[in-house]
Parts: C-alpha cells; structure tokens; sequence
C-alpha cells in the first residue's frame, strides 16, 4: 500500500533526510520518501501492517523533528 502525506512545520532538508533513512529501515517498509520543498511523505509498506508502521513513522518523526506534524 503507497500513501501520501502532507507535513507541518519540517524546518530542514537535513531532518527531511534523517527521516527517509530512518522511516526505510522500520520493519515492513518497502520504500520511503520525505520532500521537505513539498512538504510531503509517501510511504510504501506492507497492507497488513500499515497502522502499526505508521505509529513508528511518527514516532521517527518526532524524535528527528519534534515539531513536525503528520496530517492523514
């Protein structure tokens, strides 16, 4: 399952970059991209595990980049 979404308040493209790494290396993710010109995540990972991936997304999210806000 692909899905996108819109980020808040991503200060820089170094943390955008921390983030992708981080976010590709969660168990059940086939691939990840964070865009901090666009302001956005697509996030490519198992159907089956897909809540529980996105709860460590955020989790990645707020450690890198407290401010941060994922909006579903």
């Amino acid at each position: 399952m692909k899905k996108k979404f819109k980020l808040e308040d991503l200060d820089c493209a170094n943390c955008a970059a921390k983030m992708e790494d981080a976010i590709k290396k969660i168990d059940g993710v086939n691939d990840a991209n964070v865009s901090f010109l666009a302001q956005k995540m697509t996030i490519d990972a198992q159907d089956d595990q897909f809540d529980r991936i996105m709860e460590e997304v955020a989790k990645v999210c707020a450690r890198v980049e407290p401010d941060c806000k994922i909006l579903m």
